[in-house]
């Protein structure tokens, strides 16, 4: 339960990060966050005390934390007090944030196995000079991957779903925050966005 994912926002309401509700308890305790809670169109913030005020009426609720001494509900969204900066834009690469971009997805037969199946794809492999890149490397389910070896996907007669770039933070938070399925998320994201450009990328 404290693993749950938490949406972050900066004093300026904007969406800066996704934490775990553990982290989210601890900024709320020490006075640097406050708990905006989204009901009926309307939002309300509420302070440490005032939350776990409020989170007695949640008692039996399944997403309540429990202490010796008193329960508290997990929030969905916390907004900074302090905090005003946006995320930097570039990314970090490894290889969560590669399977993250491409949704787990082998991006060359387009099944999306079990996280222990998939693999990193170099498109240009090593051997052939093809570097380290956004650009250059894909997720891949392990048979495709054995199936191209060390060939292009042109030599090995197989073609990409989409070619692989370097994503921005919104295309991870925005990913996330669609598996999540929390409606009161979206209130914080830029819809046109949401609507058209990340089903433009995947069209390509």
């Amino acid at each position: 339960m404290l693993d749950a994912n938490v949406l972050v926002l900066n004093r300026l309401w904007q969406a800066v990060n996704i934490c775990t509700a553990r982290r989210a308890f601890s900024l709320l305790y020490t006075g640097q966050a406050q708990v905006i809670d989204v009901e009926a169109g309307k939002f309300n913030t509420f302070n440490f005390e005032d939350w776990k005020d409020l989170s007695a009426a949640f008692e039996g609720h399944e997403e309540v934390a429990r202490t010796i001494s008193f329960s508290i509900k997990i929030p969905k969204i916390i907004l900074l007090l302090l905090y005003d900066k946006l995320p930097r834009s570039s990314i970090k690469f490894n290889r969560k944030n590669i399977y993250q971009r491409d949704k787990n997805t082998c991006q060359y037969c387009g099944e999306s196995p079990d996280i222990m199946s998939l693999n990193i794809d170099h498109v240009i492999p090593k051997v052939l000079g093809g570097k380290s890149l956004w650009t250059n490397v894909v997720c891949s389910c392990m048979t495709c991957n054995l199936r191209k070896g060390g060939r292009t996907p042109q030599q090995a007669g197989m073609r990409l779903i989409q070619p692989p770039k370097e994503p921005r933070w919104q295309h991870l938070v925005r990913f996330n925050i669609k598996t999540m399925h929390h409606e009161s998320w979206k209130h914080f994201i830029d819809t046109a966005y949401w609507n058209t450009e990340l089903e433009n990328d995947e069209d390509k």
